[in-house]
């Protein structure tokens, strides 16, 4: 299955790498913490590693560790604009449940 970008955030992505001036993609991972678990976690990928898997989603190469694709197979990630908020939003099959504030998942 792997990970896939929509439209808005592929833009969004290509867009932060460029402003950046350097980057071959992002890396998409999970770390232990916060209310319910796990955490999505996003970095620009300079330097992509071995054992990375990569993923072409809409022009943006998203690298996934092994561990973390255990918990992001799937995942569809958005970029929304909502009034004065905006950020990245996924759409994981893979989460039973998130914490109140959202910040946090469960699998």
């Amino acid at each position: 299955m792997g990970v896939s970008l929509t439209d808005n955030a592929a833009s969004h992505v290509s867009s932060y790498l460029e402003e950046r001036g350097k980057g071959v993609g992002i890396r998409l991972a999970v770390k232990t913490t916060g209310c319910s678990g796990l955490m999505y976690v996003l970095e620009p990928v300079d330097d992509p590693q071995p054992e990375d898997l990569k993923f072409d989603c809409n022009g943006v190469e998203v690298y996934v560790d092994p561990k973390s694709l255990v918990y992001v197979d799937g995942t569809e990630m958005d970029y929304v604009k909502q009034g004065l908020n905006e950020g990245f939003e996924f759409k994981n099959p893979n989460e039973s449940g998130q914490c109140g504030c959202g910040e946090s998942f469960t699998v």
